[in-house]
């Protein structure tokens, strides 16, 4: 089997080590550092296309619609083939940072920062000759970080976006929607749907079709989560809610937005907000999160389908998130699952054949990749990994799901598992350390028969809580430990039946 035997300088020099799971590889397309961009038709890898990633999607033909941080879209075709085989043609430019590409029927709809446009091609030369306004509504600045992302389709046929808050010189959060998410509704409108957003860089549907998006770590946001997106909710920044005395406003805060205090006070301190769906822990499921995409590869991928892959910038990884509902309302774990991508992750793929594209940009900014760009592609092997596959709340601790057999004496320890719990500030800060930890004690581990669910008693569960999982003594039934022994459960509710 084929392992990734590389390792960069800057993993080994800020002590991160190298997240792998066993059967899954990564295939180069095209990465590189040139500055420079091509216009000519038919770009072979190496000749200088710089493809900073910012939206991908694939068209009917079956050709990949990739739209770049310079403001133009690029068609790759043959891009599940052999690297050395794709080719690149140029379909739209002039464009204003696009972060987004979605197939709408014979058309291309891209996000940047003024509008989403419609692109076709009516004259089937492979060049787009018509761009039309798709939505547009809200406010733009020019501040340095007023991006804007989308759309993606949800169960509904709906098409969401959502929008960074303004940073920097020449910021304007007081005007329309900055921090928003919405619908792109009739007439090109905009229609507001949820605030609280700080720089929402990546939107996906789950298999249920509800909508979610990963936001990032900062002034309000304690570390990076991710949020399911509805109408008349709020979620953590409050730096463009002014656009809630808009007469078209979904919601309108009922209190002052609280400072200062642990999470779970300020909730219900602040009707209005709604806890993320589930936390990624910083540093230790990353420190910028980006995009998201639900694996349904009808088990080409191996054993996660209807799991969240979630890219991550900083660390130029990929997480994994599994979801479910309680009352109603999603929570889930999160996990460690793939790094050493070439540059910083910034979107993620599905492609037909069930493989995962991973778009690429360094864009400026800090990351541990050693190429400034690229577009990778990860596919599974065949062997399936020793790994926890879910991890579910129970009213007095959780049932871990395994993707393979476990060893049944192991598994059946208590002291295999360690747990904690803590919470963060939520404060007008730049992130929050981990507060109110406190140490968890297992008191029983039971085994199923099949012995792929081991149902752990946990004294002292705290609702609101991220509970921390470390099963590090467990074993496969062939004495293998688990790559990733790690788990992270945000616990919003505690469920009231076993």
């Amino acid at each position: 089997m084929k392992r990734i035997l590389w390792l960069t300088a800057a993993l080994l020099a800020t002590g991160i080590s190298l997240v792998a799971t066993e059967g899954y590889e990564i295939q180069t397309i095209l990465t590189g550092s040139s500055p420079t961009s091509s216009r000519n038709a038919n770009w072979k890898p190496g000749d200088g296309l710089t493809l900073e990633v910012g939206g991908m999607d694939f068209l009917a033909d079956g050709k990949l619609a990739v739209a770049i941080r310079k403001g133009e879209v690029w068609l790759l075709d043959g891009v599940l083939g052999a690297p050395d085989k794709v080719r690149y043609s140029l379909y739209a430019s002039g464009l204003h940072e696009p972060l987004g590409v979605l197939r709408d029927g014979d058309s291309l709809l891209v996000t940047q920062r003024t509008e989403v446009t419609r692109l076709r091609d009516t004259n089937g030369d492979g060049v787009a000759d018509e761009y039309l306004t798709a939505a547009r509504g809200w406010n733009v600045s020019g501040s340095y970080h007023g991006y804007a992302y989308g759309p993606k389709r949800d169960g509904q046929g709906r098409l969401w976006v959502a929008l960074n808050v303004d940073m920097g010189d020449r910021s304007d959060n007081k005007a329309a929607w900055r921090g928003w998410s919405g619908l792109m509704g009739p007439e090109s409108a905009f229609l507001p749907m949820a605030a609280g957003l700080r720089s929402p860089c990546g939107l996906g549907a789950n298999a249920a079709g509800d909508m979610f998006c990963v936001d990032q770590q900062g002034t309000w946001i304690p570390s990076t989560p991710i949020y399911h997106l509805r109408k008349g909710a709020f979620f953590l920044n409050p730096e463009g809610i002014a656009s809630q005395d808009r007469p078209d406003a979904p919601l309108k805060l009922s209190a002052p937005v609280p400072n200062k205090m642990p999470y779970p006070e300020a909730l219900r301190a602040l009707p209005e907000m709604v806890p993320p769906a589930v936390w990624l822990p910083y540093n230790k499921m990353g420190r910028s999160g980006t995009d998201l995409a639900v694996c349904a590869a009808g088990g080409k991928f191996g054993p996660f389908d209807g799991q969240f892959f979630v890219g991550e910038f900083t660390d130029a990884k990929v997480g994994r998130v599994f979801l479910e509902k309680i009352d109603g309302e999603y929570q889930g774990a999160a996990f460690p699952f793939l790094s050493g991508f070439a540059s910083g992750v910034v979107r993620v793929l599905f492609a037909p054949d069930g493989s995962l594209l991973v778009g690429m940009s360094s864009r400026g900014w800090s990351s541990l990749g050693t190429q400034a760009y690229g577009l990778q592609r990860v596919r599974w092997n065949g062997v399936t990994p020793f790994a926890i596959q879910e991890m579910r709340a129970q009213s007095d601790g959780f049932e871990l799901v395994f993707t393979t057999e476990v060893d049944p004496a192991s598994a059946a320890m208590a002291a295999s598992y360690t747990l904690k719990s803590y919470t963060y500030l939520y404060s007008n800060a730049y992130g929050s350390a981990e507060i109110d930890t406190q140490p968890l004690t297992v008191t029983s581990a039971s085994v199923s028969e099949d012995r792929r669910r081991v149902r752990l008693k946990v004294d002292g569960l705290r609702a609101l809580y991220v509970h921390e999982l470390r099963a590090a003594g467990v074993r496969s039934d062939r004495g293998a430990p688990l790559a990733h022994p790690d788990a992270y459960y945000t616990l919003n509710r505690i469920p009231r039946r076993p």
